[in-house]
């Protein structure tokens, strides 16, 4: 029997979940992302009539609007199940427009979840597009499209082609910057830290070491102490060794740690670049899998996690109530909290969860074999912090000591696990050295086993990591959820900022577009405070209470249309310095400069265009390859991904998508490659995985 109702969804992945939940009388298709779009050619904008934006059909995707215009036209119900968010919102809106059918009927449904029940209710309850949160995508669209265009076009002529601004983009640049300015112009300030290592007298050697501990100085006279030099430290030691430590006062008291509330999409990112090793966009591209849909055994393909990009840390009370019926049974109803959490941001889309399990009762290593071994690291990441949000609070025994010597004042600390409630699913890594200080009262005298004073010098403030950087835009009130893991790739892209290790830092072109032109001519674009009130008004269009044309005409008209005719008129052309190597051309004798390509670094002699001469840049891992022992080299394919190569090719094709390292599988032999914190074997099959650094 034909499918009387057809579902459409973005993604083929969560076309094939889904279809499986409601049966042979649904259809479901997937439009593939976006079918209609501004076209990338021109800035399909008219400013001069309320910012109207030109959509057309997105280029290539042809055949699947036939596909999906044949299947409305057969079907007696259609269904839009599209993402729940602003963007996919609008992709149901121009389904709409492309299909003919009315947006303001009952064919939109939305799903935090995709699971059968989830999914089930939402078909029972279809409703209109929402066409708040279609203004609201619409303004941020044109928006970003009048600042890239208006601006970008600029650049070219002023500095080079291929560079872009944008507003997001620009203030995350202005901020890298601000950051590398700050580090450069700090200066290292010596202090140092004076400690005393004490014990309890009358005991045998044994105990007197088992009792001891470290008391660090803090106050002189009652007032706070700062060591500053060499001389002053030897001062204070040789007064330290003319007295003697006493117990001033013992304070003990029970310290609670309450466990973190569920992952928002930022801090998600966070985490999983602290604990895995992943790139925000990486962990958006495993946590879209698990929520689209994962082939689990014994329960066929279903959605792991919920929604995966949201600024709220609410849950369900339906998952609330199942996570403490898991806990209960599973770690007794001494473990089961009663934790509660808020949005910290007004502005927080509280309409979705936080993301958290489908099912709670999948425990992650219950269902390890059904993952890869990214989806399962990010999948017990987000289970183990949502389970965790539900439990009591771990608790402390901690015992605090004033110590002092003639005038000086010492304090020790130490406290005790002594009920590990959320630490028994979701522990900081690595765990946390306790040691209790040895039973003391007050005007005990104690033993000193030596005193000591360590210099030391202030440092400055970490460059940003992409999760930094994160962090900070998200306490600025700069970005959404669904922007936060495109803007590193977006800066490197235009070679504006480096990735070495985890840390970024601007690159010269970097430094002159932010300082000698964004700072000078667009300082609303830059300027965190005014950014983070731009989405504010935006945020205002999806709630109704602004229209998404007057935002923009206050924008361009109050603001950005006379920055742009001041930086076309004022600005001279920035000359970008060759990055010169110390080689010269063969060919012509000229100095050869580094340049950037689409697939990577190149060679290029600096007398173009009368000499031509290129050569690429091969960067050896130290890796020979494994059949033919020449160097593996790091490469970039046609598309601009990073690969290892032998450096052989075309003789020999080995190939890794990942870094080798000198270093074989116990298992099977093949080389070692670097996946996050672990090393895995490069032979898919074998599965051989260990933490780096283990010997």
């Amino acid at each position: 029997m034909p499918a009387k109702n057809l579902v459409i969804v973005e993604s083929p992945s969560k076309a094939k979940t889904i279809e499986k939940f409601l049966g042979s009388r649904y259809k479901v298709l997937a439009t593939k992302g976006h079918l209609r779009d501004l076209p990338k050619s021109r800035m399909g904008v008219d400013i001069d009539h309320g910012f109207a934006p030109e959509y057309i059909n997105v280029r290539g995707k042809g055949d699947t609007i036939k596909e999906i215009r044949e299947a409305a036209k057969a079907a007696d119900k259609v269904f839009l199940a599209t993402d729940p968010d602003r963007e996919g919102e609008a992709i149901s809106w121009h389904i709409c427009s492309l299909l003919g059918i009315d947006p303001a009927k009952a064919n939109r449904i939305a799903f935090q979840e995709i699971t059968k029940p989830a999914v089930t209710e939402a078909v029972k309850n279809p409703r209109p597009v929402d066409m708040q949160l279609v203004d609201a995508q619409q303004g941020r669209r044109v928006l970003d499209r009048v600042v890239g265009y208006k601006i970008s076009p600029l650049l070219w002529a002023k500095v080079g082609r291929g560079l872009s601004a944008g507003r997001v983009q620009s203030a995350a640049l202005k901020m890298i910057c601000d950051r590398e300015k700050e580090i450069e112009a700090f200066v290292p300030r010596e202090y140092w830290t004076v400690s005393a290592e004490l014990t309890k007298q009358g005991l045998t050697p044994a105990k007197e070491k088992k009792a001891a501990f470290t008391a660090r100085l803090e106050t002189r006279g009652g007032k706070k102490i700062a060591v500053n030099n060499a001389e002053e430290n030897a001062k204070i030691l040789a007064e330290l060794k003319q007295g003697g430590f006493s117990v001033a006062a013992v304070e003990e008291k029970e310290v609670q740690r309450r466990p973190y509330a569920p992952y928002t999409t930022s801090v998600l990112q966070q985490d999983a670049s602290v604990r895995c090793g992943f790139t925000p966009k990486r962990t958006m591209m495993i946590a879209q899998e698990l929520y689209e849909g994962v082939s689990v055994k014994g329960h066929g393909t279903i959605g792991l996690i919920t929604y995966m990009r949201t600024d709220s840390v609410r849950i369900s009370d339906i998952a609330d109530a199942a996570c403490k019926s898991y806990i209960a049974e599973n770690y007794s109803k001494d473990y089961v909290g009663n934790n509660y959490y808020s949005n910290k941001k007004g502005s927080a889309q509280d309409a979705h969860e936080a993301i958290r399990p489908s099912y709670v009762d999948l425990a992650p290593d219950d269902i390890k074999d059904s993952l890869s071994s990214d989806q399962y690291k990010l999948y017990r990441l987000i289970w183990s912090r949502f389970v965790a949000s539900r439990m009591k609070p771990a608790v402390y025994d901690s015992v605090s000591a004033d110590i002092v010597n003639g005038s000086y004042g010492f304090k020790a600390s130490g406290r005790r696990l002594v009920f590990d409630g959320f630490l028994k699913v979701y522990s900081d890594e690595g765990g946390e050295k306790e040691k209790m200080l040895p039973p003391l009262e007050k005007g005990e005298v104690l033993k000193e086993l030596g005193v000591s004073g360590e210099q030391k010098f202030t440092e400055p403030v970490s460059r940003f990591t992409e999760a930094s950087l994160i962090r900070e835009l998200e306490e600025k009130g700069i970005g959404r959820p669904s922007t936060y893991a495109p803007i590193v790739s977006n800066l490197m892209d235009r070679r504006y900022i480096l990735k070495e290790k985890k840390s970024l830092m601007p690159t010269d072109l970097g430094r002159r577009v932010n300082d000698e032109i964004m700072e000078v001519y667009f300082k609303e674009l830059v300027d965190a405070g005014f950014t983070a009130g731009m989405e504010s008004d935006l945020d205002k269009v999806e709630e109704g209470r602004e229209s998404w044309q007057k935002v923009l005409d206050d924008y361009y008209n109050g603001y950005l249309k006379a920055q742009l005719d001041a930086a076309g008129s004022k600005l001279e052309k920035i000359e970008i310095k060759p990055e010169l190597t110390g080689e010269l051309c063969p060919e012509c004798g000229r100095p050869l400069a580094r340049k950037h390509g689409k697939f990577g670094d190149f060679l290029a002699c600096t007398g173009f265009p009368e000499c031509r001469y290129t050569r690429s840049i091969v960067e050896s891992t130290g890796v020979k390859c494994p059949k033919c022992g020449r160097d593996i080299v790091k490469k970039i394919s046609r598309k601009g991904k990073l690969f290892y190569g032998c450096s052989g090719y075309p003789e020999c094709d080995q190939v890794y998508w990942y870094k080798p390292v000198d270093k074989k599988c116990p298992r099977c032999g093949s080389l070692l490659v670097e996946r996050g914190r672990s090393l895995v074997c490069s032979n898919q099959e074998c599965g051989y995985s260990e933490r780096k650094g283990k010997e």
